[in-house]
């Protein structure tokens, strides 16, 4: 069984719930989850022990949030070269955050990404059956790419 960080910022609630969708596929693998907002992560050692690491959060004005960036640089700190990860985000217009964090996951850390790519999914679609399996499915994939 692997271990996974989903980590997520959300502004209005709609990626903290794509969190708890996509940790369900993740679980559907049989492997272990832990869902934390970014600001409870203070030091680079709260991220050590994880075996992929999930990224959330949504576009906001076509970039992601402050707190992320900050995030972002924690992450970096922490030495994550070769882990599985993945991004995903909310968004209402543009959806670009995701695409930026994993990247910057994929080429500045060296992490083995998803083979999904980053995932967006417009708040409107969250709360519904599609969004829900959508979600899942994008769980499911970080335990594909486990499994290698």
């Amino acid at each position: 069984m692997s271990k996974v960080l989903i980590a997520y910022d959300s502004r209005t609630g709609h990626t903290e719930k794509m969190a708890e969708f996509v940790a369900e596929g993740v679980r559907m693998g049989g492997n272990e989850v832990d869902i934390k907002k970014i600001s409870a992560i203070k030091k680079e050692d709260a991220l050590k022990g994880f075996d992929a690491y999930v990224v959330g959060c949504p576009t906001y004005h076509r970039d992601m949030t402050a707190g992320m960036k900050t995030f972002l640089f924690l992450m970096e700190k922490a030495g994550l070269e070769g882990k599985v990860g993945g991004a995903f985000g909310s968004y209402t217009h543009s959806g670009d955050a995701p695409g930026i964090i994993y990247d910057t996951m994929e080429y500045v850390f060296k992490m083995k990404m998803s083979d999904l790519g980053s995932f967006n999914l417009k708040e409107a679609l969250v709360g519904d059956k599609e969004g829900l399996r959508a979600c899942q499915d994008y769980g499911k994939g970080i335990n594909e790419k486990l499994a290698r």
